[in-house]
């Protein structure tokens, strides 16, 4: 059953005891740094993380309500899209 914290936010199986450090996403980014192949460039990195810092569905500055993912793990990946219910974004 969801708390109330999650009925609020509205974020998809987590709640506001769920953060991540901005050391822990670099140190998930620099992982995938070492697969080029799986990574989409750096601009169109930046172009989707742009799109992600604007939408209303972003929790914890960090976190998709939609999927659970964190944004800037998702927005490299070259296999993943934006999971909004009426679209991608990006």
């Amino acid at each position: 059953m969801a708390t109330e914290s999650q009925r609020q936010e509205g974020c998809k199986g987590c709640s506001a005891s769920v953060h991540v450090e901005e050391a822990q996403l670099q140190r998930i980014l620099s992982k995938l740094a070492l697969h080029p192949g799986d990574c989409v460039s750096d601009t169109q990195y930046e172009d989707r993380l742009s799109h992600c810092e604007g939408c209303s569905s972003l929790q914890y500055g960090t976190t998709c309500a939609h999927c659970g993912c964190f944004v800037k793990v998702r927005a490299k990946l070259a296999v993943k899209g934006c999971p909004h219910p009426s679209g991608s974004r990006w």
